[in-house]
């Protein structure tokens, strides 16, 4: 017996280090916006061996798994100490979700989850489940995490275990090891869910975005980006929320959608990565798209591309909840290089690299949506008829080369 152990452990451990020392490769061609990478960076099998197994051959004789990871996804994403690190949506086999830090040296492979997912303090009302970190390096000298707070919904009725109440929980830390837990955000909201905090003060108050819901599920009339002040973080109150980017009929945003990351700040304006949200005959699919707003003015939209940025491809299309992704953590390197990193279908974690002049350039000449599809039709025209302007002056100016020759 204890033969067998030592070989199966032998056989986690290789398969362990094979996972986690894979190279990455960027896929060709692309859109031109960005680099799509043929490896997951995070996935299940990537959560240590000493998180889900009792290495002791007395208590597990048969080497079993005795706590099980079903999915790691939808990470906050920050770089400190020179290293790239992702907070991460880690999901045991009991449905509960926590936080833990997974580092890297490049970005883009050889993630290794910190030795112990994060403790996270609780309330006075403690969370049934956490999700969905939004990071931002404020201004004030703080990191904060932002994240959904999912509880019970008290007025269910009996027999009712799905109910739910999800609220924006905030906490603080310098090192991402230890955590100071603040209140929960209070808003008029009936409900919020991937509130961001923007990472520079606005009229000496924290800015935030929120996404007002009326319920668990459903924005309702309240859908939207929303935007809102609070006095400080240590008792945060939105008094009164504004929509910034609004839910439109027939749109990749017509059912919900939300900020991702917190924005990025360029010469142009502030850079936003957003989630949309449509029905369809297959359920909701979710979608990334882009969008940006004044430097002087953070709720003045000033560009928006049509339609999606990033949306599932190839296996990213399967997983516990299918045809979804969605990021809530972006970096930006000081030499340009944007790392996104986006989960896939509730079930693992991708990053895709594309660099500040490109995505300035998708979001300011991308064409923005005529919400019509005779408006679709007069975009394309416009196009080819650009092209088949340029095609004629180098037809010309090749004729005119020949008979000069």
């Amino acid at each position: 017996m204890e033969n067998l152990f030592q070989k199966r452990l032998e056989g986690l451990e290789k398969s362990y280090i094979d996972l986690i020392t894979r190279k990455n490769e960027k896929l060709p061609l692309g859109n031109g916006v960005i680099k799509r990478y043929k490896y997951p960076v995070l996935t299940a099998q990537h959560a240590p061996l000493l998180w889900r197994y009792d290495l002791n051959p007395a208590t597990n004789p048969y080497l079993m798994e005795r706590f099980g990871i079903n999915a790691t996804f939808n990470a906050g994403a920050i770089k400190l100490h020179g290293k790239y690190l992702m907070v991460v949506r880690v999901e045991g086999l009991d449905r509960k979700s926590f936080f833990a830090v997974a580092e890297s040296e490049n970005g883009v492979d050889n993630f290794r989850f910190w030795e112990r997912p994060i403790t996270m303090p609780e309330t006075e009302e403690p969370d049934v489940n956490v999700y969905d970190m939004r990071l931002t390096q404020h201004e004030d000298g703080w990191i904060y995490g932002l994240f959904c707070t999912e509880r019970k919904d008290p007025n269910a009725g009996p027999g009712d275990e799905s109910a739910a109440m999800a609220q924006c929980g905030i906490a603080r830390t310098h090192d991402l090891v230890t955590w100071e837990r603040l209140p929960d955000l209070k808003t008029p909201s009936p409900q919020q869910r991937n509130v961001v905090l923007h990472p520079e003060f606005v009229d000496g108050k924290y800015a935030l975005y929120t996404r007002p819901q009326d319920s668990f599920i459903e924005a309702g009339t309240r859908g939207g980006i929303g935007y809102g002040l609070v006095n400080c973080m240590e008792n945060a109150v939105v008094n009164e929320e504004q929509i910034l980017d609004e839910k439109h009929y027939h749109t990749v945003y017509e059912v919900k959608n939300g900020q991702g990351p917190a924005p990025l700040k360029t010469t142009k304006g502030w850079l936003h990565l957003a989630h949309g949200v449509r029905n369809t005959a297959a359920g909701l699919r979710y979608v990334l798209y882009m969008f940006m707003t004044d430097l002087a003015d953070i709720t003045k939209v000033t560009c928006k591309p049509a339609g999606y940025f990033i949306a599932p491809e190839g296996e990213e299309r399967i997983g516990d909840v299918s045809n979804v992704v969605f990021a809530n953590g972006w970096i930006m390197d000081d030499d340009g290089t944007v790392f996104i990193y986006y989960g896939s279908s509730d079930t693992r974690m991708h990053v895709a690299t594309s660099t500040i002049d490109l995505l300035l350039d998708y979001v300011t000449n991308t064409p923005a949506d005529g919400f019509r599809s005779a408006a679709s039709v007069e975009t394309i025209n416009q196009i080819i008829d650009r092209n088949l302007a340029v095609l004629q002056q180098k037809q010309e100016l090749v004729a005119n080369e020949n008979a000069n020759s």
